[in-house]
């Protein structure tokens, strides 16, 4: 392979991915639809401009990686176990039963049972790249929604070895034996993997790298991320599991070592210049002389597979304790096929199990779900909302709120926290200690018995329903503190509140600066800024360090800034 001609296809893909992102962002769209948008326009469906597509789709491969290893590193033990049941059960009901119903649909239309079975395992998996990259860029990878994707994607890919292996199996006429012996093969493996990754980044790694060197030198951190998250995708790799899993393994375990934050910052160059390049690559894959002939099938099957994806996901989620508003979002976020699913479809057509015209219709929609993806990971909660406020208009479903409980009474004067997270634990210790009474409103049950086990009074509810609001009273009370991190639930509690009581305080947190503007536009009388505290907070520590009068200077200084 001529390395130059493949330097001559990034920087064509490139160059046109920048322009047609920066036209999209211009016109208020996400620059992933251009990127994708340069793909289908520079591929052989088009232009077919880029000639080593092969070498550029395995160089794209690496930022996905890199995507799943940066948010390995956000993630902790605790964070994990939050995704437990949802991630496991939800996850796993997920891709078996749209399996099912997608190859229920195949044998309808007329494809024989192993064509049906393949287009069900290819149809199951949504995107976790897409998906991911939406949700992280919005901000709400910690909303409700936001984790319920995030786990049902992390067992998606789990279950892609599983799914590689059933395709697989088909094509040589496997027995159900030797599947459920490649599964159990793939679980060992995978416990292998995850034990050694640990075994290396506990015990191994702190004494082969010298924090005071990777201090002084800013190459070598750089070098150590990207030999853990490459090594950990070509380890996966290599135990026939799914890259992308491999690399996030990586990034988690790597999460509580004092590198993390370091880390994330040195990679985040090189993820947007791999995750550009993904893509692109995918763009690539649009046959577009085949979607404008078949464009009606091709429409079908799209909205056969939203709709269908997003009606499965719903009532999963419902079951593991979301809201209808919240469980249909996560539905919408997750109602693509994934990036995955072209290997596992060019694996049914190279054994004979798919026939050209279903391959090629089956890229087709998935390619242009993924063009929708963006639009869908953005309407999904206004649709949720939009559905529940119907059905319980229509007295299909009763309004998400806790019964009355005994202990509440006539409530005036208290301080209203919603959510109890971390920062709501805080609030309400401060509020403890200066004997002002509290109430607080969290959607988790859990966080819920965790505050009435301290004394706290708590209510199981949405603190952005006019009823929620009103059961605790919110026209008596002192002050309403939203602490909850995800900014456009947060909007919601705000403008509620300011409609229930005008004249009440509201104190809210933004988490990001960027979001400031938009709280206090909402109603909010008080906004505490994350990103500025910490600044500050930065500040003062700096300056208590500094000896001397110089440092009283600076102090009295950084007081008047």
């Amino acid at each position: 392979m001529d390395i130059w001609h493949l330097l001559l296809d990034i920087v064509i893909l490139l160059a046109i991915a920048l322009t047609l992102g920066v036209l999209f962002e211009r016109l208020k769209q996400s620059a992933i639809l251009g990127y994708l948008a340069a793909g289908a326009l520079l591929g052989p469906g088009a232009l077919n401009l880029v000639s080593n597509r092969p070498a550029v789709s395995a160089m794209a491969e690496v930022g996905v990686a890199l995507l799943l290893f940066t948010i390995g590193l956000e993630f902790s033990w605790r964070r994990l176990r939050r995704l437990g049941a949802i991630a496991l059960g939800g996850g796993t009901i997920q891709v078996v039963l749209t399996a099912l119903l997608a190859a229920i649909a195949a044998r309808a239309i007329g494809l024989d049972s192993s064509a049906a079975i393949a287009v069900g395992a290819i149809v199951a998996p949504s995107s976790t790249a897409c998906v991911l990259r939406m949700l992280t860029d919005r901000a709400e990878l910690e909303s409700i929604y936001g984790r319920n994707s995030l786990g049902i994607l992390l067992l998606q890919d789990v279950a892609l070895v599983p799914l590689i292996l059933l395709v697989s199996m088909l094509g040589s006429g496997g027995s159900a034996g030797a599947i459920l012996w490649g599964i159990g093969r793939a679980v060992v493996l995978s416990i292998l993997f995850v034990g050694g990754y640990y075994f290396f980044s506990t015990y191994v790694f702190p004494k082969l790298i010298d924090v005071t060197v990777t201090s002084r030198n800013r190459e070598l951190p750089i070098l150590f991320a990207v030999v853990i998250c490459l090594g950990g995708a070509w380890a996966a790799h290599a135990l026939s599991l799914s890259p992308t899993l491999g690399a996030f393994i990586a990034g988690f375990l790597l999460a509580e070592s004092p590198y993390a934050t370091q880390i994330r910052a040195d990679v985040s160059s090189l993820r947007t210049l791999f995750v550009a390049l993904f893509f692109t690559s995918i763009g690539m894959l649009a046959d577009l002389t085949f979607i404008r002939s078949e464009w009606r099938m091709v429409a079908c099957v799209v909205a056969a597979i939203i709709v269908g994806k997003a009606l499965v996901v719903w009532p999963i989620a419902r079951i593991f304790g979301s809201l209808h508003r919240h469980a249909l979002a996560t539905g919408i976020c997750l109602a693509q096929v994934g990036e995955f699913s072209f290997v596992l479809a060019q694996i049914a057509l190279s054994d004979g199990v798919l026939d050209d015209h279903i391959f090629r219709l089956i890229v087709s929609a998935t390619v242009a779900t993924l063009f929708l993806t963006p639009y869908l990971v953005t309407v999904a909660p206004v649709s949720g909302e939009w559905v529940e406020e119907r059905l319980v208009g229509l007295g299909i479903v009763s309004a998400p709120m806790q019964a009355p409980s005994a202990t509440s009474g006539k409530l005036a004067g208290h301080v209203i926290i919603v959510g109890f997270g971390p920062a709501g634990q805080r609030v309400t210790e401060a509020l403890r200690a200066a004997e002002i009474p509290t109430v607080v409103v969290e959607l988790n049950p859990r966080a819920v018995a965790l505050a009435k086990r301290h004394g706290v009074h708590a209510e199981v509810g949405d603190a952005s329903q006019e009823q929620i609001l009103e059961h605790v009273q919110v026209a008596s009370a002192r002050a309403v503190v939203v602490t909850v991190p995800d900014h456009r639930t947060a909007l919601q509690v705000i403008s509620q509140v300011r409609a229930l009581a005008p004249h009440g305080k509201v104190i809210a947190r933004a988490r990001y600066h960027l979001y400031a503007k938009d709280l206090e536009q909402a109603g909010a009388h008080v906004i505490i800024d994350e990103e500025q505290q910490v600044g500050s907070l930065l500040g003062l520590e700096v300056i208590k360090h500094i000896k001397g009068a110089k440092g009283t200077a600076l102090e009295e200084t950084f007081r008047l800034l």
